[in-house]
């Protein structure tokens, strides 16, 4: 029988996440003013059945009950709390015709096909006068008219026109991108041309995400001049700094089918490699008592320093927060449960960010590592094996087929599509993706030596023209990939 006992954390990450879920879907069921009496209630309920209880066994599931409540209905007004549109200034609000506003860029310019998209957080409108609004706008700005983007991260901008309120899907079953951008807190859009921006002022306080574009900006000019070729330096990009833009639908496509996608997008995939190479690196420390909190402390400065040159992404930050709390957990003697720690660092993320809940690779990143943590080693166990070369090939089989069972359903559920030589391309994917991954880093660290750096450069342009032809070759044996698959979903919104 599974004991609730060593899971306090997990309880609690369960009963947040189902009180931010009903925010979600049922906003309007609870006002946030009965809300904040209702949790000023239980928790002093909570507080005086704890210390009044605690001494009586069989009432000491009374205290635990409310403590629940409380973060359930903790969920819902925190989700409520963070949603923007509820603001009263909010553009969503707004009623008169909007025919400027100044809005501050809040991430770096990503390349679109025919535009540059940025996004934007308003400050103040113009109608009959200027006033002060809030909300955030993805703009788009067409690329007939401007070559390259000069705006950066907490520049201020005049931009005239009024954003246009996104609108839902007019077919059934397609794509709601208006509900997508929402988790966001995005709720407007704008298509323009570079003559209607007027560029106002830099930032007036350079803080930590500005130098962190910059920082990324130097990284990704680094990998284009060493790494000859446009899709080895679109590769490159994204297996080192999360930047997909290069890359080409062809490509795309390939790695699709051949089941390596995840490897174009810096999460815990990546994450987990660097964190795992950290750790063999010290392993030698390991028999000294007091090495474990210099592993960590050091395992969460690098980990946290290759998420500032990445940029701070929220994909990147998800992750390197996940394993910041693994780190910790050795040290704290919390290795004992995984779960905790998984339920831990989702807990802090979801205080951060309520609406995390709903991002696709939050779920499946969740997902993956729950899986590889529970079912990897009875997999892994079925066959036993001689071969140190067939014993590590077994491994990265059961690793990914622990994480494959572990997302299917979700993957089936939002990508309608099943890779079905995932596991042959996993048997190359990761070990190349590991060495482009590190080879990368390895640049970057390099780049002011020259002749290494160039060096360097060759080689992984050469790994990663391995890894696009084993890929391209996956994609084209029969029946590599099972697509227009459509599963029941729930859908309140």
């Amino acid at each position: 029988m599974l004991s609730w006992v060593p899971f306090a954390m997990v309880r609690i990450v369960l009963f947040l996440a189902a009180g931010i879920l009903l925010g979600i879907y049922y906003p309007e069921l609870i006002d946030s003013q009965t809300l904040v009496s209702l949790d000023e209630i239980l928790c002093v309920l909570f507080f005086i059945s704890f210390f009044l209880l605690r001494s009586k066994r069989i009432l000491k599931p009374v205290s635990g009950t409310l403590g629940l409540v409380f973060v359930f209905l903790f969920g819902y007004l925190h989700l409520q709390l963070n949603t923007q549109g509820r603001s009263q200034d909010h553009l969503l609000n707004e009623k008169d015709r909007i025919v400027a506003y100044e809005a501050i860029v809040r991430t770096a310019p990503e390349s679109k096909a025919r535009s540059w998209k940025i996004q934007a957080e308003v400050v103040q409108i113009k109608t009959n006068q200027w006033k002060q609004a809030s909300g955030l706008v993805m703009i788009y700005i067409s690329k007939k008219s401007i070559d390259k983007v000069p705006w950066l991260y907490g520049d201020r901008l005049l931009i005239k026109g009024s954003p246009n309120e996104l609108t839902s899907p007019a077919n059934p079953e397609e794509f709601n991108f208006k509900r997508f951008l929402s988790f966001r807190n995005i709720y407007h859009q704008q298509f323009i041309t570079a003559d209607q921006i007027k560029f106002i002022d830099h930032a007036q306080r350079n803080g930590f995400l500005y130098y962190s574009h910059l920082v990324r900006a130097w990284a990704s000019d680094v990998l284009k001049t060493y790494i000859p070729g446009e899709q080895q330096q679109a590769i490159a990009m994204a297996l080192v700094l999360g930047v997909t833009e290069g890359i080409d639908t062809d490509l795309q496509s390939a790695y699709a089918a051949s089941g390596a996608m995840h490897v174009l997008a810096v999460s815990g995939f990546h994450v987990g490699i660097i964190y795992a190479i950290i750790l063999l690196l010290f392993k030698p420390l390991n028999r000294y008592a007091w090495s474990r909190w210099v592993i960590a402390v050091i395992s969460i400065f690098l980990l946290w320093t290759f998420a500032f040159v990445t940029g701070l992404s929220p994909s990147v930050l998800r992750a390197v927060t996940m394993f910041s709390f693994i780190a910790l957990a050795r040290p704290l003697g919390w290795r004992t449960n995984i779960y905790n720690t998984l339920a831990a660092s989702a807990f802090v993320l979801l205080l951060y960010n309520p609406y995390l809940i709903m991002s696709v690779g939050f779920q499946l990143s969740y997902l993956a590592v729950l899986g590889i943590v529970y079912l990897q080693r009875p997999i892994y166990n079925l066959i036993e094996i001689d071969s140190r070369v067939g014993d590590w090939i077994w491994q990265i089989t059961c690793v990914s087929i622990a994480a494959q069972i572990a997302t299917f359903a979700l993957g089936m559920l939002y990508f309608h599509q099943f890779p079905v030589y995932f596991l042959i391309s996993n048997l190359f994917v990761i070990p190349l993706a590991t060495l482009v991954l590190v080879g990368g880093i390895l640049l970057l660290m390099v780049s002011s030596i020259y002749a290494l750096a160039t060096l360097l450069g060759i080689g992984l342009q050469a790994l990663i023209q391995l890894l696009n032809w084993l890929v391209f070759k996956t994609e084209a044996l029969p029946f590599s990939l099972i697509s227009e698959i459509y599963l029941p979903h729930f859908n309140a919104g």
